[in-house]
């Protein structure tokens, strides 16, 4: 919590003391602070203590520090009883991006491909080489159309809108 304060901080903080409390009464506030706080610890061991007692020897292990929710999951991540490394490794990043890349563009995601980026067919466009033209433009075949339409024109302001049977 504190550990981000630096040296112009504290001295800061120290001459803001000498200031509000004065140098006769500070030494006697910094007393009645590290009193308070020790006391405050003394009380926090001790409940820790009786709720250790009161759970049994079951829990003899059991740490206040895991229930830190950032802890709790960093520790439950580094079990592998649910089998989280195997997930997270099978998991393949680039392969995903490569098969998403693939089929946007219309190519075969299982084709071998070589450095030139053309399939393994010798296109480039991804399609069989005797295919026909209106698949290699993307009218036909398994390619994704990604072609701007025009928009549908607007009806006129006294027109009723168009009636559409899956909104009712």
């Amino acid at each position: 919590m504190f550990n981000d304060i630096g040296a112009l901080e504290i001295v800061t903080l120290v001459i803001l003391a000498v200031l509000i409390f004065g140098p006769d009464k500070l030494p006697k506030l910094i007393q009645d602070v590290t009193r308070t706080i020790r006391k405050i610890r003394q009380f926090s061991d001790s409940a820790k203590q009786d709720i250790r007692n009161e759970l049994g020897p079951e829990f003899k292990d059991f740490e206040f520090e895991d229930l830190n929710p950032k802890k709790f999951i960093r520790k439950q991540m580094e079990n592998d009883d649910l089998g989280l490394k195997e997930i997270r490794n099978g998991f393949d990043l680039k392969k995903e991006m490569a098969e998403v890349a693939d089929a946007v563009h219309g190519r075969d995601g299982d084709s071998a491909e070589d450095s030139g980026g053309r399939s393994a067919t010798g296109s480039a466009t991804g399609s069989a080489p005797g295919s026909s033209t209106a698949s290699a433009n993307g009218s036909g075949g398994a390619r994704i159309d990604m072609e701007k339409r025009p928009e549908p024109e607007k009806p006129a302001a006294g027109d009723p809108p168009p009636f559409d049977a899956d909104a009712t």
